[in-house]
């Protein structure tokens, strides 16, 4: 089996080599994705639920198209810090498998996947059962996104 540690450690070294001070290291991923879930994450979930629910037609359209162009932008940047949250482990010389903090990361990127595809196949032809499961698999990553926040708040403070 290939050792994850070992292939990314090379990357790592080199920006151990660049002298980034400790707490930018230790923090820095937890205050940038804080931004995209509590930010980004806050204003996709609503205006998704507010373009479902709300019944001035305009106001459903709006909200409709804001999820659809930000959603977009939330998943890769949580594919991103989820790369960097990695490589911030390997930096500081900590396990990536033994963290909760990595697989509730690991399955929040799954689930924004999934609803991605979901949503990229125009919801099976605008099938109404699809569109609820969109919805409320959003809803369960959005909660995931609180669980997943904590457990690294619990991470760094730990380190």
């Amino acid at each position: 089996m290939v050792n994850l540690t070992e292939i990314l450690e090379p990357i790592a070294a080199w920006f151990r080599s660049l002298g980034v001070p400790e707490p930018i290291v230790h923090w820095g991923h937890p205050a940038m994705m804080g931004i995209v879930i509590f930010v980004m994450g806050s204003f996709v979930g609503f205006s998704g639920w507010r373009g479902r629910l709300a019944e001035d037609k305009e106001v459903a359209s709006k909200s409709r198209s804001d999820h659809r162009k930000l959603a977009p932008w939330m998943f890769l940047f949580m594919a991103l810090g989820y790369t960097g949250g990695v490589l911030s482990l390997v930096m500081q010389h900590q396990p990536i498998f033994q963290s909760p903090h990595f697989w509730t990361g690991s399955i929040l990127l799954l689930l924004l996947g999934i609803n991605g595809a979901i949503s990229l196949s125009k919801f099976g032809g605008n099938n109404p059962g699809l569109r609820a499961l969109h919805a409320y698999l959003g809803s369960s990553a959005l909660c995931l996104m609180l669980v997943h926040a904590l457990l690294g708040l619990h991470l760094g403070i730990s380190l």
